[in-house]
């Protein structure tokens, strides 16, 4: 039966929309009291960093989110393998001159004419999406299978494993190799491979840090951020520094005093410090609570659902949010080392904004089409 644009609009899960829209809401004020002063001394106007992130992020995220949340989303298993095609040769174009451009050292950007993106934001939802229909179509056993499951997923993961490691994005690839590794395991892959897979990453990663000197700096200021205060330590100390400054109550909105110019990266990644230093300890475990809440809410779908593709969606939607929450957080209270990776609905990026809009919808939507068998 056909239904109409409002009851499918009804049919969404509100849950999901709820806690979305909450973090959403409460990332914007967060942005506003994080960024007035480091984007008035840019560019002399408090509310840059909001505008951008409103007119580039939330405004094209909710044009995604209506698009995602109102089509059945097992339309899209059709196209997973050229989406897949899509994001390598995304990953690949940055690499041509002109196309591609460098920021803070990451050639990770894409420019084409009047529009920027990041090709690694749109990766971590068309991996998914691929992954969640490869798998959706394997028999448990095929999928615990070497030729048939494991060495197939490893060659796709590998791709862009090695392509994020050059740009050099290393938070990204840890959010991608993350979430992917999340979905073999709830699509039926042994505990033992998946640990298996877990170390070779691991010593993948460590070799790759060993023949880079910055990431070798960067591993070496995690482990003792005291030893060069002023300079690749000063970051982590400064988020600490501010982290521990909110105590129990926190200083107050707007009264953060590391956002003056003293903290770097108040708009991206560093923005969960000026939370915690104006909100508190109380307030952010509250914050915590919804990220906590939402991530459960997408394994729930994923339990409900008879469909085996929207399962493993919702499954990688929900770990996506957890491994990206979890690498921001654990980088600006010292128990991490600092990836870039932002905080997922409060920190400043319109690709990443956008994107992560869109995949709410998307899971939204997944209950009203999983149960279905048309």
């Amino acid at each position: 039966m056909k239904l109409s644009l409002r009851e499918r609009v009804l049919a969404l899960d509100p849950a999901i929309i709820g806690i979305a829209a909450g973090l959403l809401v409460l990332g914007v004020a967060v942005l506003m009291s994080a960024t007035g002063p480091v984007a008035f001394q840019r560019t002399d106007d408090s509310l840059y960093y909001v505008k951008r992130q409103l007119l580039q992020g939330v405004i094209p995220g909710m044009l995604l989110f209506l698009f995602f949340s109102l089509i059945d989303y097992r339309i899209l298993k059709k196209f997973a393998f050229p989406i897949l095609v899509g994001c390598i040769g995304l990953l690949l174009l940055v690499y041509v001159p002109g196309l591609g451009v460098r920021i803070k050292g990451a050639l990770g950007w894409l420019e084409l004419g009047p529009i920027r993106f990041q090709p690694s934001e749109l990766v971590k939802l068309g991996l998914l999406i691929y992954l969640a229909a490869w798998f959706s179509e394997r028999k448990p056993e095929q999928v615990r299978d070497l030729k048939e499951g494991l060495l197939p997923f490893m060659g796709v993961v590998s791709i862009f494993f090695f392509l994020l490691i050059l740009q050099p994005d290393t938070g990204s690839m840890a959010v991608v190799v993350g979430t992917a590794g999340m979905l073999y395991l709830a699509a039926g892959a042994p505990i033992s491979w998946f640990l298996l897979l877990g170390a070779a990453g691991a010593g993948i990663l460590a070799l790759v840090i060993k023949l880079s000197p910055y990431r070798i700096a960067r591993f070496m200021t995690f482990l003792h951020p005291e030893l060069d205060p002023q300079g690749q330590g000063y970051h982590i100390n400064q988020a600490v520094l501010a982290v521990g400054s909110g105590g129990m109550m926190g200083l107050g909105f707007g009264k953060s005093r590391q956002k003056y110019l003293y903290l770097p990266e108040v708009e991206a990644d560093s923005i969960f410090a000026v939370m915690a230093e104006e909100l508190g300890f109380i307030m952010i475990l509250a914050v915590l609570a919804l990220y906590a809440a939402f991530i459960w809410r997408s394994f729930q779908i994923a339990g409900k659902s008879r469909d085996r593709f929207g399962a493993l969606l919702a499954v990688g939607i929900g770990s996506w949010i957890a491994i990206q929450s979890v690498l921001n957080i654990g980088g600006m209270i010292g128990i991490m080392p600092m990836t870039g990776v932002t905080l997922p609905f409060v920190s400043h990026g319109g690709t990443s904004m956008a994107i992560l809009i869109g995949a709410v919808g998307l899971l939204a939507g997944i209950p009203r089409f999983a149960n279905d068998r048309s």
